[in-house]
C-alpha cells in the first residue's frame, strides 16, 4: 500500500515577491537552477551514515514541486507552472502545480504553500482570514479535500 496524495495548488499571487524568491519559486517548480542561497524553504535534513557507519544529519535542499511527467500513483501528469499577470487586472503571478507527495514531505511543503499564501490576491482568502491554497487527495480517494493557511500554519486534510 502506498500513502501517495495527490497535491493540486492554483493560485494567483502578488507581485511582492522579490528576485530571490522567485528564482527559488522557480527552482521548487523545476522551472530554473537552484539559488545559492534558499530564503523560503531553508533546512532539508537527511540522515545519512558517515565513514564510520554513524548516523549524522545533512542539508540536502531539493525542489518541493517539480515533479513532470506521468504520475505513478494518481494517474494523470505532473507539472508545474508559474506565469506572469502584467497584462491583467491583478498585476502579479499565476501559479498552478500538480504532484504526487508523501506525507513524509508535508512539513517542508507546508512551508512553502505558508509563503505562498502570504503573497496571494485577496480572491483566495476567506472572511476568517484563512486561505484556500489549493487541494490534496488520497491516491484511492474519488474527492480532493480543501487545504487552508490560517495565520501563517497549513492544515492538512489528513
Amino acid at each position: 500500500m502506498s500513502d501517495v496524495y495527490e497535491l493540486a495548488v492554483s493560485v494567483d499571487l502578488r507581485d511582492e515577491l522579490s528576485e530571490p524568491e522567485l528564482a527559488e519559486l522557480r527552482w521548487h517548480l523545476g522551472m530554473g537552477p537552484r539559488p545559492e542561497r534558499l530564503s523560503v524553504v531553508t533546512e532539508f535534513p537527511i540522515v545519512v551514515e558517515d565513514e564510520a557507519g554513524e548516523p549524522v544529519i545533512e542539508n540536502e535542499p531539493r525542489p518541493l514541486l517539480a515533479g513532470r511527467g506521468a504520475a505513478r500513483r494518481i494517474g494523470g501528469v505532473l507539472g508545474s507552472a508559474l506565469v506572469g499577470r502584467a497584462d491583467l487586472p491583478w498585476k502579479g503571478w499565476s501559479l498552478s502545480s500538480r504532484q504526487e507527495v508523501h506525507p513524509d514531505d508535508f512539513d517542508k511543503v507546508g512551508e512553502l504553500l505558508c509563503r505562498l499564501a502570504e503573497c496571494v490576491h485577496d480572491t483566495h482568502r476567506h472572511g476568517d482570514d484563512a486561505v484556500s491554497i489549493g487541494h490534496l487527495r488520497f491516491h484511492e480517494s474519488l474527492t480532493p479535500e480543501v487545504i487552508e493557511v490560517t495565520n501563517g500554519r497549513i492544515t492538512w486534510p489528513v
